[in-house]
């Protein structure tokens, strides 16, 4: 069953974490370096604690909107520490707008309740495909600066600027391959938590999700090697890389959105 609306003060706290992400997306270029920083931590730490009430509260929740929530905020960090890093990639804090809205949905969706956890493998499976989700955002994120680069400097229309291409492109690939390691480890957590938990049942092992993860897997996989052996690149690899992300969100987020909005069930 759908739980409630979270506590007030936690609703607060996402509202506030929100109002923050929406003023770094729409006036974080006449800020300044150290004032965006600033309201960037400020709406990443409050991110957080609002993340932490369903995860830790009583009772723990999780869902859709929970691992969406999740996914973004380590995507933004991902982003953060680029900035710091490498500030000649100049990414800014493109995911702020969605942070504005991931923040609030786990306050209105906040998921079902797992009072009560059979095996130590599912908040481990759990932490390695959220894990999974935010590398690949941050690939697709990456993905979409290198066309538009490749864009730019094709057309002409502005100067190079920024990070080099090849050197971005290298940098999207090191997320893809991070997080297929993530994801590799996600599904293996999860079939031995089925066989522990649920002795290897056919529904508890192969579902909408397994299904659409497994496929996403082949999908990465198969864009590595490609990569690797036949130097896939530019338009041709990112196409691949937006299938696979488009497979992976529809493996846990999708299937849980359709029990936990559409049809009502835990």
């Amino acid at each position: 069953m759908i739980l409630a609306v979270s506590p007030t003060w936690a609703y607060l706290v996402a509202t506030a974490s929100a109002l923050a992400y929406l003023l770094l997306a729409l006036w974080s270029a006449g800020m300044g370096v150290r004032l965006s920083r600033g309201v960037f931590a400020l709406a990443w730490l409050l991110h957080a604690l609002s993340l932490a009430e369903g995860l830790f509260g009583q009772p723990p929740r999780f869902g859709f909107a929970p691992a969406l929530s999740m996914t973004v905020w380590l995507a933004l960090a991902v982003i953060a520490i680029e900035n710091e890093l490498l500030p000649n990639l100049r990414s800014g804090f493109t995911l702020a707008g969605v942070g504005t809205v991931a923040v609030l949905l786990p306050q209105h969706f906040p998921g079902v309740s797992y009072a009560a956890i059979g095996s130590a493998w599912l908040p481990l499976h759990w932490a390695l495909g959220i894990a999974s989700y935010g590398l690949f955002t941050a690939a697709v994120l990456h993905g979409w600066l290198m066309a538009r680069s490749e864009r730019r400097l094709r057309e002409m229309t502005e100067p190079p600027q920024g990070m080099p291409l090849l050197a971005l492109e290298r940098l999207t690939f090191r997320f893809v391959q991070a997080g297929f390691v993530m994801l590799t480890a996600s599904l293996l957590a999860g079939a031995y938590f089925a066989q522990t938990v649920y002795d290897g049942k056919a529904g508890s092992l192969w579902n909408h999700k397994t299904a659409f993860s497994v496929l996403a897997w082949f999908i990465f996989a198969g864009l590595l090697l490609g990569r690797r052996l036949r130097g896939w690149r530019g338009r041709q690899a990112l196409r691949v890389l937006y299938l696979g992300a488009g497979l992976l969100l529809l493996g846990y987020l999708g299937s849980r959105f359709v029990l936990e909005v559409v049809l009502q069930r835990g």
